[in-house]
């Protein structure tokens, strides 16, 4: 055998054992959920053992080339993180009677703190490129440099309590994240994908702009399994862009509607962004409970973005597809109707009271036999489909591992150094005690984190600088946590760096710019839908049924008023001054009351009655001039 020979059986001997170890990382996750979780410290360690492993014979060589063979360094790193790991395994009972941050750290302490902080770092750097490694390594430098944190105190909290790397985040990407994003990868590699798509086109396919309203609600159905904007796009946009730019519309705006519709799969329940979960151990509530939270908010968003579709389609014409070319949605849901059983399977389990890991689990194992129940689904059931999706599922859970541990590390520094107190001082005295300049500047903090990190980490790390001052001036907590959430999902249709907006225009071939500005502005209601349920809690389900209901309403109002007037469309097009009340209404509405609400119906009414009378004026022939005959 040849050199080449040898070097390809190494690769096919390193691709089997990511196989092996990716499908034994999520059969132990299976295992944990039906036997019940192990001690903290080692679950946590177990499941970053895996993901640090999976992540260096994946993601190989310094310069990070994806599936090649790994080169004899990453062997070392493998070695260095089960060392590090099974270090705190060997040592578990002096790690759990030691005094934390009080006895001096040995030796050893110290090589393999170091160590496993290094190579979180390096793991993160490689699976989701520098910007969390570099956010993480100047929250350390500032402390170290600028505070009078010790480092050893530092490194003994990143390192040997449960809140530093083996905190919270990781927890949460070990108990709830990996189950779900199991269930997504089972759901998509069983095809429930084409049933989304199909199901999408025979609603909406033939209405005007038909393409766009299809990627509305595709991204909407796939988001209740992902969670992830760039996923959803790559998911569905290869099949909605080009539906899109059939029927005429601009590749910048094809890309743009895709990009703010999967965006809507982070906060859409069943199934939320990973961060979702994160909000529920930190809330210290079910996850059932920041699903009703989120419900109404997203159901806005997407309300809001299918108008924003409409609008523009009938103000430029676009018509739907062929009708002979869509399915019909009987024969849709007789042939693949039954695959919507395990997402309510899911919903009815978290409904009856169970966990969110027992609920996935559940869903889980409901998704190939609800796939073999009808001759058109029964052909994924099969062993090599299986595996593929749960070494999909291992895949997919290193960006969250890897960003859940980083985000570990930023936290146990910020806690220890008192940076949440000092920005939360900052952005009271910037604000001068005042909530909306305060709301503006979360906001933007909140989007210039998600630019450069992900929605988990990004959260995360808001959670600790900017949730402490808004709930200090007034705001619920379960609000100001929902706030934050929102505009770290919204940095990846916000440019500069707009990660949903950048795998779109691979796609769609548009203008980078011309797409991240039409995202914005399709995903405007976006960034208006917080400050609603900041001022209204209701609309997180919190108070009356009917202030609920009627906060729902008039919101549901705003959001499409804000639609139109930034589309240029309402029942006609609309003239300048008819899109200034449209808009003025959307900002009045925002905050609940009877007088805002009286206020922003009257513009509403009052632009209507506009369109009404134009429209009428137009239908209205011109009479005949004097002295004309008819020839």
């Amino acid at each position: 055998m040849g050199l080449q020979g040898v070097l390809m059986t190494y690769a096919r001997t390193t691709s089997l054992l990511v196989t092996v170890i990716g499908a034994v990382f999520i059969l132990y996750h299976l295992y944990v959920a039906f036997v019940g979780v192990p001690e903290a410290l080692i679950f946590r360690g177990i499941h970053l053992g895996f993901a640090l492993v999976l992540s260096f014979l994946i993601y190989t060589g310094f310069r990070v080339t994806r599936d090649a063979p790994p080169s004899p360094a990453d062997w070392v790193l493998i070695a260095l993180s089960l060392a590090s790991i099974g270090y705190l395994f060997i040592e578990y009972e002096y790690v759990q009677t030691r005094f934390a941050t009080v006895d001096d750290l040995r030796p050893t302490d110290w090589a393999f703190g170091m160590i496993l902080v290094a190579l979180v770092l390096e793991a993160t750097r490689r699976v989701l490129g520098n910007a969390l490694s570099l956010t993480a390594m100047a929250f350390i430098a500032y402390a170290l440099l600028f505070t009078s944190l010790d480092p050893q105190m530092m490194l003994d909290q990143v390192y040997l309590t449960m809140d530093g790397i083996f905190g919270i985040p990781i927890s949460v990407s070990a108990t709830y994240v990996v189950l779900f994003i199991t269930f997504g990868a089972f759901v998509e590699k069983t095809g429930t994908g084409k049933l989304f798509i199909d199901f999408a086109l025979a609603l909406a396919g033939g209405k005007p702009g038909g393409p766009a309203k299809v990627a509305v609600i595709t991204s909407g159905l796939f988001g209740t399994i992902s969670g992830s904007a760039v996923s959803n796009v790559m998911t569905t946009g290869v099949f909605t862009i080009p539906l899109m730019k059939r029927i005429g519309y601009r590749p910048a705006f094809a890309g743009a509607v895709e990009a703010v519709a999967s965006t809507g799969g982070q906060v859409m329940p069943p199934i939320m962004g990973a961060a979702a979960f994160v909000m529920a151990e930190y809330l210290g509530v079910s996850y059932l409970t920041v699903a009703a939270y989120a419900l109404i908010p997203a159901v806005l968003f997407y309300v809001a973005v299918y108008a924003a579709v409409h609008f523009e389609a009938r103000r430029t014409g676009m018509r739907g597809l062929p009708k002979p070319d869509l399915p019909k949605a009987g024969e849709v849901l007789r042939e693949r109707g039954h695959q919507f059983i395990p997402l309510l399977v899911i919903t009815g389990v978290l409904l009856s009271g169970y966990s969110a890991p027992y609920a996935a689990m559940c869903g889980i194992f409901s998704v190939f036999p609800v796939a073999a129940l009808r001759k058109s689904t029964r052909g994924y059931v099969r062993p090599s489909v299986l595996l593929a999706a749960l070494v999909q599922a291992a895949r997919d859970t290193l960006t969250i591992a890897t960003a859940c541990a980083t985000a570990g590390i930023v936290i146990g520094v910020i806690l220890l150094s008192g940076l949440a107190i000092e920005f939360t001082a900052v952005v009271v005295d910037l604000s001068q005690d005042s909530l909306i300049p305060a709301l503006m500047l979360t906001a933007l903090a909140g989007i210039i984190l998600g630019m450069g990190l992900p929605t988990t980490p990004a959260y995360i790390i808001q959670v600790a600088l900017l949730v402490p001052a808004v709930v200090k001036l007034g705001v619920s907590v379960e609000a100001a946590h929902l706030f934050v959430f929102y505009y770290s999902c919204l940095s990846v249709i916000t440019p500069p760096v707009a990660l949903a907006v950048f795998a779109a225009k691979g796609i769609s071939g548009g203008d980078l710019w011309g797409t991240g500005w039409a995202a914005v502005k399709l995903g405007a209601t976006g960034y208006i839908v917080p400050f609603m349920f900041v001022f209204g809690p209701s609309l997180l389900f919190i108070g009356a049924w009917h202030e609920i209901l009627g906060t729902a309403i008039t919101a549901t109002i705003g959001v499409i008023c804000l639609a139109a007037g930034l589309h240029g469309f309402l029942i006609r097009e609309t003239l300048w001054w008819e899109r200034i009340m449209l808009i003025a209404a959307a900002i009045v509405l925002i905050k609940p009351g009877f007088y805002t609400d009286l206020t922003g119906l009257l513009l509403v009414g009052g632009a209507l009655a506009s369109q009404r009378l134009v429209a009428r004026a137009e239908r209205i022939p011109e009479p005949a001039v004097a002295g004309q005959t008819d020839r």
